[in-house]
């Protein structure tokens, strides 16, 4: 019996959707980019889940406060500002350049002034937002089943986040990769990193990766890897990480990508999701937290 909580997810089928949220939230982590102050590793921009879709938290303007919010079950958008009423507007079957028009329109209804770049980052050649006028494609109930996927995955993210009392980021949600991700760090700094991610500075990558990380995450696939999946990969990479034994089914490591894969397909379809998908989070941590040397035992949470 397939579980509710976990449905299946095909890329192949909702590329288009996952294609079109991709640049609806790059659109909000852009104002965010704008309007928040900087924090490490770039956790100012991120977007967070909600129980209906996505938020961007509470950002600052000129006259006080606001927020927008994605309500993916309602299709809408709702930017609202302590200062003023809140503006609404429809987000499904419209073109990313009519959603970014009526998002400009909208904050500047509430008097929120703000300049973004318009270029999608982490991706080559597509377009700028006001530059895709043709609609590609909102399926509603496919994205209720990622949203759904979404949620189910967070509260396992949120348990793992739990069992480390180090330096560890939110549960949150990068908008540039359009992954669902939690980063432990063993409070090292690290090599400077290359860089070399499209449409993106090469030093905003090297203050993410300035210290040491275990980082684990999920996506529902892109054109380069068609799949949904979880991953781990850890910066730098210690000896032996690729070849460690005893990894739970269905996990293998990929080169091209320098990550451990676990399909978000042997989850779904597993008699026990929650403990399939911890056991990956858990062994990929042990793994590269151990062959690189971490002080694990000061991060183990307090025992009453």
């Amino acid at each position: 019996m397939t579980d509710k909580n976990w449905p299946v997810l095909s890329y192949e089928e909702a590329k288009d959707t996952y294609f079109t949220l991709h640049m609806y939230t790059q659109v909000l982590g852009k104002i965010k980019l704008a309007k928040m102050p900087w924090i490490n590793h770039s956790w100012h921009v991120t977007l967070m889940l909600t129980p209906t879709g996505f938020t961007t938290g509470l950002m600052p303007h000129e006259h006080g406060q606001f927020e927008i919010q994605l309500h993916l079950k309602e299709r809408k958008a709702v930017v609202s500002c302590n200062s003023s009423s809140e503006v609404v507007f429809a987000i499904d079957n419209i073109s990313v350049a009519e959603y970014y028009r009526r998002m400009m329109e909208a904050l500047s209804e509430i008097k929120v002034e703000v300049e973004i770049d318009t270029l999608p980052v982490e991706m080559e050649k597509v377009p700028a937002f006001e530059q895709q006028t043709t609609p590609v494609g909102y399926d509603h109930k496919k994205m209720q089943e990622l949203h759904k996927a979404l949620l189910s995955i967070q509260n396992v993210f949120t348990d793992f986040r739990a069992a480390f009392t180090g330096k560890c980021s939110p549960v949150h949600f990068f908008w540039g990769g359009s992954d669902l991700a939690v980063t432990r760090f063993s409070g090292r700094t690290a090599p400077k990193h290359p860089g070399g991610v499209p449409r993106m500075p090469d030093w905003v990558a090297q203050e993410a990766y300035s210290h040491e990380v275990s980082s684990c995450g999920f996506w529902p696939g892109n054109p380069m890897f068609p799949e949904a999946a979880f991953y781990n990969y850890m910066y730098p990479e210690p000896k032996g990480f690729k070849t460690a034994t005893g990894a739970p089914d269905g996990t293998y490591y990929l080169t091209a990508m320098g990550e451990y894969i676990l399909p978000y397909s042997a989850v779904q379809s597993s008699k026990e999701p929650v403990k399939l998908l911890r056991s990956f989070l858990d062994w990929t941590y042990e793994q590269g937290a151990t062959l690189a040397k971490w002080e694990k035992e000061s991060f183990e949470p307090f025992k009453k």
